[in-house]
């Protein structure tokens, strides 16, 4: 049987490294943050936990394979990770964060089962990705000269049209789109641009500052 201290640092281990991966969410805003995070793993962990108890106390009774439960984890955690993928227009959000909640559950399992170097790894390897690998990836974007803007423009019909036109007119080309209404009188627009050759990201932003009814512009860190 696996001890009562054994059981306690497993738990508290789950805690921690879904704390690391929730934390970094947290700070991107995204729909799961450190709270679900720490659910799904810790929950994860109790699984595997029960399925060891489950076969200690049974053994020799029944042939219960200890994996079972986890299996169904890796299952089940899909239509939570569902419930963080939106779809708006021609985008879809959220893919990451869903595919952290499932690698969390898997982190939660090792932790459960006693692979705890397997764990940590993998805990390490997905805190780079979504930093430093984040980080490159904006990185090569730019350097195709894709650029994402977030204006805030006034919330009235065929506004977003006169954008498009705008763009369009100067050779500019809207790779994606995203809207979200902040009130009656303000969306909030959120553009990846695809600039000419020679165009700088401040003449595209000059030319969006010339259209009426935008209020302000931001580039994205």
């Amino acid at each position: 049987m696996i001890s009562s201290q054994e059981i306690l640092i497993r738990i508290l281990l789950a805690f921690l490294l879904s704390s690391i991966i929730g934390m970094e969410r947290e700070f991107g805003n995204q729909p799961a943050g450190l709270r679900t995070h720490i659910l799904v793993c810790v929950g994860s962990t109790l699984v595997m936990l029960v399925s060891f108890h489950l076969f200690e106390t049974y053994r020799g009774q029944t042939d219960m394979d200890p994996a079972r439960l986890g299996a169904q984890v890796i299952s089940g955690i899909g239509f939570l990770g569902i419930g963080t993928i939106m779809k708006e227009g021609a985008s879809i959000r959220g893919l990451t964060t869903a595919a952290g909640l499932w690698v969390v559950a898997c982190i939660g399992l090792a932790v459960g089962s006693g692979f705890y170097m397997g764990a940590v790894v993998v805990t390490v390897v997905i805190v780079i990705t979504l930093t430093v690998v984040n980080k490159l990836d904006k990185h090569i974007n730019k350097s195709r000269n894709n650029y994402s803007l977030t204006l805030r423009a006034e919330n009235v019909p065929g506004q977003l049209g006169i954008i498009g036109s705008t763009l369009g007119g100067k050779g500019i080309s809207i790779r994606n789109i995203r809207m979200i209404e902040m009130d009656d009188c303000t969306v909030e627009i959120v553009l990846l641009l695809k600039l000419p050759d020679q165009m700088k990201l401040e003449e595209a932003i000059q030319i969006l500052n010339e259209v009426e009814g935008i209020k302000q512009i931001v580039e994205a860190s």
